[in-house]
């Protein structure tokens, strides 16, 4: 298994200095924010494009993820990560979710990262039924995830508490209607300790479905709020375990982007107590 750290903790500094930075402390890989001030999709320049590959190639990083779940550049006044949401009742609203998600899996495929993460559906909005709004996320999933078998990569869904996938069974009732090769998981293991799953037993039923992970860690009081791993209560060393048995080889991408204001420190801190158990458990 792999490292990584995403540079949604690097909003204050320009891309090529965050790849400088997150290699500086050891990390393998980082993920991409397909949002500003790094990489959002919409104006993206050829000329930023060719920067971003050559600062990977200075850093000798590898693309962990493309974050398309995150979009501050709307900065819609409810909250700048969720909104909008693939289950906006405007459906004009709703577009600007679906074709930044077309256009963040184009761009993972040009720049040769494996896949992208996105929102499970938004809040359920007044009047909304939960079973109406599985019914119109599943109907926007299908075109999105021809697209990105299209593409050559995949498109993964991150369940997150407050949201409309918020358990990894509720994904997989998604995912099964869906029914297609390119859909896959993102598992947060932070988000899945907020919504008090066992950790060990949903990584090996869902082994099958996870592609990448998130880690974060969580206080006791499961609050949905990212700490450095380490400084919360979330046994890593078990979870680590439990992933090494299910043959996972890949990306452990590091998030958190509430450390803004010192991701060096956040960073490191986080791979000093990740770092010995990956390796421990190679």
């Amino acid at each position: 298994m792999k490292l990584a750290f995403s540079t949604n903790a690097y909003l204050r500094f320009p891309f090529h200095e965050a790849a400088a930075r997150i290699a500086a402390i050891g990390y393998q890989g980082l993920e991409l924010m397909a949002d500003v001030p790094h990489a959002w999709p919409a104006g993206l320049l050829p000329e930023t494009k060719q920067a971003i590959k050559a600062a990977m190639a200075k850093s000798g990083l590898a693309f962990s993820n493309v974050n398309a779940f995150m979009m501050n550049a709307i900065n819609d006044y409810r909250q700048p990560y969720w909104y909008p949401s693939f289950i906006e009742p405007d459906p004009y609203y709703r577009r600007v979710r679906i074709d930044h998600t077309k256009r963040a899996l184009s761009l993972c495929a040009e720049l040769g990262a494996p896949h992208i993460t996105t929102e499970p559906g938004g809040p359920l909005a007044p009047g909304l039924s939960r079973q109406l709004a599985i019914d119109l996320f599943v109907e926007v999933l299908k075109p999105l995830a021809e697209h990105a078998h299209n593409e050559g990569v995949l498109l993964l869904i991150e369940p997150e508490p407050g949201l409309l996938l918020e358990t990894t069974d509720q994904y997989l009732e998604v995912a099964e209607r869906v029914n297609a090769p390119a859909i896959g998981l993102n598992f947060d293991v932070g988000h899945a300790f907020c919504v008090s799953e066992d950790l060990p037993r949903a990584i090996a039923k869902l082994a099958p479905h996870i592609r990448h992970y998130h880690f974060e860690d969580i206080a006791a009081t499961r609050v949905h709020h990212h700490l450095v791993p380490g400084t919360g209560a979330i046994d890593f060393s078990e979870v680590v375990r439990a992933i090494r048995a299910t043959g996972y080889d890949g990306w452990l991408t590091v998030e958190l982007y509430p450390n803004v204001d010192d991701p060096d420190g956040a960073a490191k801190g986080a791979y000093d107590v990740l770092e010995p158990l990956v390796s421990k458990h190679a």
